[in-house]
């Protein structure tokens, strides 16, 4: 992969970095992908490099640097516990400056040819959301994106198309946080799919993998994509 990571001027003076992943024209539509809790880690630069491959310019910024620069964390035991004192360590608005700035950071970028999106996972998913009321995104979609019913008060500032994909199984979303989405979004160019999978379906170093949800949410948010940011 055409791949590396490349150093980000925040807003607040602080300099972090993001993996950068180009598609093998070089160039290509813009995607700001969110990490989950376990930081921009193996699995996380892999999907930006799946993205990658299908034509799309990936950053994949890294939001605990403030905390613990580079981190990666695994799926298991006090990782997982290390990964949610990581999250509650970063403050909503160094979250939404970083996110505008890694947007703006994007767009500016020369390989990037057409409009930008965002996309994320768990906490990514509800950054992602995030993205698309505060950061002018042009499409987002987020996946099993904890959180995202306890922010709705934001969704009214939702103007681009932006896809939910949610497990069924999922023991941290339940279906009454679902079904909050769904209304709270009713109006606007918003799709959400479930599946039947449990939460973290979509990677494939955790238990919870489902490759057939998995394969169906990567088809829909690409067909997502190339609809909407070409």
């Amino acid at each position: 992969m055409n791949a590396q990571w490349i150093r980000i001027r925040a807003e607040d003076g602080g300099e972090y970095e993001g993996y950068l992943s180009l598609p093998p024209s070089g160039k290509g539509p813009g995607l700001v992908m969110f990490q989950e809790i376990f930081g921009v880690n193996r699995h996380i630069r892999a999907v930006a490099d799946q993205y990658a491959l299908d034509g799309f310019v990936v950053l994949a910024p890294d939001v605990f640097w403030r905390q613990a620069p580079r981190i990666e964390l695994g799926y298991t035991g006090p990782e997982v516990e290390k990964g949610r004192g990581l999250m509650t360590g970063v403050t909503s608005a160094q979250l939404l400056a970083d996110v505008q700035t890694t947007v703006k950071a994007l767009r500016a970028r020369a390989e990037v040819t057409g409009k930008v999106g965002a996309f994320g996972y768990c906490m990514g998913g509800r950054v992602a959301y995030f993205a698309a009321a505060a950061a002018g995104v042009d499409a987002a979609s987020c996946f099993y994106g904890g959180g995202i019913h306890d922010n709705l008060d934001k969704a009214s500032a939702i103007n681009c198309p932006i896809q939910f994909h949610y497990g069924e199984r999922d023991q941290v979303i339940p279906p009454a946080a679902v079904e909050k989405v769904k209304a709270a979004l009713a109006g606007k160019r918003a799709e959400v799919f479930v599946y039947a999978a449990g939460h973290g379906f979509n990677c494939w170093e955790r238990e919870s993998y489902e490759p057939r949800a998995a394969a169906l949410a990567h088809a829909r948010t690409l067909t997502h994509f190339t609809t909407h940011l070409y």
